[in-house]
């Protein structure tokens, strides 16, 4: 259906408006406020209304289109290489990471439950368990729920009536971290309250969940890793843990687990918010991967900028490997959801050990089957399309991911980490950086012999596709921003071309490449400048959707082409069930 302004009801909704007394007040705005203390962080959000409108559309252009805009996938891989024990711990796994899909939501928004339980249209009400919130995370956080007003940028990580000149003002080295909430206290003045005393409770059963899982491995590294996240949960304080999981190499079961990346916090992109996958190594594939890290500190020494920029060496165990995924939770599941992981985030254990590279293979070849290839049949020149390769995906989305290790994670001037000088924008410009980074290093490590599958424009016409898909996210999608650059940068520098008459994009190789190099300098020296104004003004400029591009986004959604996935997963999925 075509995006408009039209507002078609369903019949549920329409009994639930008839249903309203015209003599009962308007629904006073729902504001988020982060949690002061364990029992505050689980109680009701305050204002909810408590009237069936809770579950009318907020927005005018509310479609009810946007309700199918993810497509189910069962989420499931094959085990019969583990023992009983290592089955019996995918169960624990799974069960502790449903206590990140709890945090994630008081994070997010707040108890779910007064906000699901107003909401009678089924497809409504699920809808709002995908976002997680009453808010459509991939149309720019619209409410799409009565009473509910604009979503807070920092969501519940900071009080809604900070201001930003507040914040700054503040006198508290500690006010940046990445796993604190700030609060006001009783004379309110902001405060700091940790993550582990803000959710104690939760905490404290997801450890003992950990450490019971860490009995039944069979892998000493991933036991030892498991007890010392456990202890990460207790006491905010994740290197050691970090460190733990970069020595991993043999396990056959693998856990992404805690406050990990920063997107939720829109306001500073300062805090961490809550999830977990539970994945299973595809020993065949990661074979194949294993490789191509070695390259990295060359890859790094021939970035197309000045030597300042690319000073810091990239740690040399990087590691790269398949997975399939039995299980999303928390922030990893809500919206669009990840099909690759770059880990840990900390700037030292970077540093040190390097990352580790994750491609989650099953989630990914569902991507491209339901998304990719028939954005391609849409939008690519038919004699184009044969270049849309699932190989190329798997590559550019790999590639990706190792280049969120080049590059420098320090500013060159003495301005803090570069996720400290770009704040709200660190985000975007990482995952900007990445993309074309990604592409960057698939050129030289063709050019080198070093990679042979299909050829370099298999990559190039996948990656345009790839814009098209992650375009669809959404301004307030850190991806979704960072496409909307790449795609008008591209446009400006030629590097494709549109014809008017079909809407059909094709690929110009020598424009393309040009920006592809050109983009990387601006991107990099913006970052190691720390320069915030810069980011800013970028992501103002090109961060937005251009009126002929709206109308092949709209074409695509009139053909009913998903946006995303949504996951059908568990123990029962699985066959677990003791």
């Amino acid at each position: 259906m075509k995006a408009s302004h039209n507002w078609i009801l369903s019949p549920a909704i329409a009994l639930l408006l008839s249903a309203c007394q015209p003599s009962e007040p308007e629904a006073p705005a729902v504001t988020s406020t982060p949690p002061s203390s364990a029992t505050s962080s689980t109680g009701n959000p305050t204002g909810l209304p408590a009237t069936a409108r809770q579950a009318l559309s907020a927005a005018q252009d509310f479609e009810r289109s946007r309700l199918d805009i993810y497509v189910p996938v069962r989420l499931t891989a094959e085990i019969g290489h583990l023992n009983d024990a290592q089955v019996r711990m995918l169960a624990k796994l799974i069960e502790a990471s449903k206590i990140m899909d709890q945090l994630y939501w008081l994070q997010a928004y707040g108890e779910p439950g007064p906000l699901l339980s107003r909401i009678d249209d089924q497809a409504l009400r699920r809808f709002a368990d995908i976002n997680y919130g009453p808010w459509d995370r991939l149309n720019g956080d619209k409410p799409f729920v009565a009473g509910v007003g604009p979503k807070p940028p920092g969501a519940r990580f900071y009080p809604t009536d900070m201001t930003k000149a507040e914040f700054e003002a503040w006198d508290n080295p500690d006010k940046t971290g990445l796993y604190s909430l700030v609060e006001r206290n009783a004379v309110g003045e902001l405060s700091l309250i940790y993550y582990h005393q803000a959710y104690a409770p939760q905490l404290r059963r997801a450890a003992e969940l950990l450490r019971e899982a860490a009995e039944l491995a069979v892998d000493p590294g991933f036991a030892n890793y498991l007890k010392l996240r456990a202890a990460a949960l207790l006491t905010s304080d994740y290197q050691a843990s970090d460190l733990a999981w970069m020595d991993m190499k043999d396990n056959p079961v693998e856990l992404v687990f805690g406050p990990i990346e920063t997107y939720e916090d829109l306001l500073y992109g300062y805090r961490t918010a809550f999830e977990a996958y539970v994945l299973i190594k595809d020993l065949e594939w990661s074979e194949r991967l294993a490789r191509f890290a070695q390259y990295l500190p060359q890859l790094q020494q021939d970035l197309p900028v000045d030597d300042a920029y690319k000073q810091e060496s990239p740690g040399s165990d990087a590691d790269l490997n398949a997975y399939d995924v039995i299980y999303y939770a928390g922030h990893s599941n809500a919206g669009s959801k990840t099909i690759a992981i770059n880990l840990p985030n900390d700037e030292q254990v970077q540093l040190q050990k390097g990352t580790r590279r994750l491609q989650l293979k099953n989630a990914m070849q569902a991507k491209f089957d339901k998304i990719l290839v028939p954005i391609s049949e849409s939008l690519i020149v038919a004699e184009q399309r044969p270049h849309v390769t699932f190989d190329a995906f798997f590559a550019n989305t790999m590639f990706h991911e190792v280049a969120h290790g080049l590059g420098i994670k320090n500013t060159i001037n003495d301005s803090g980490t570069v996720r400290e000088a770009l704040k709200e924008h660190a985000s975007p410009f990482e995952e900007g950086k990445a993309d074309i980074l990604g592409l960057y290093m698939i050129q030289q490590l063709r050019k080198n012999g070093e990679l042979n599958a299909g050829e370099l424009m298999d990559n190039y016409v996948t990656f345009m596709a790839g814009i098209f898909r992650s375009i669809r996210f959404g301004a307030s999608s850190a991806h979704g921003r960072a496409n909307l650059v790449r795609f008008n940068y591209f446009r400006d520098q030629g590097a494709f071309t549109r014809d008017a008459d079909t809407g059909e994009y094709s690929i110009n190789i020598e424009n393309f490449e040009s920006a592809i190099e050109s983009l990387s300098r601006l991107l990099l020296t913006i970052q190691g400048d720390g320069d915030y104004a810069t980011a800013g003004q970028l992501l103002a400029e090109k961060g937005n959707i251009p009126p002929d591009l709206q109308s092949d986004l709209d074409r695509l959604s009139q053909q009913s082409i998903p946006v995303d996935i949504v996951f059908e997963q568990g123990v029962e999925v699985m066959g677990l069930q003791e």
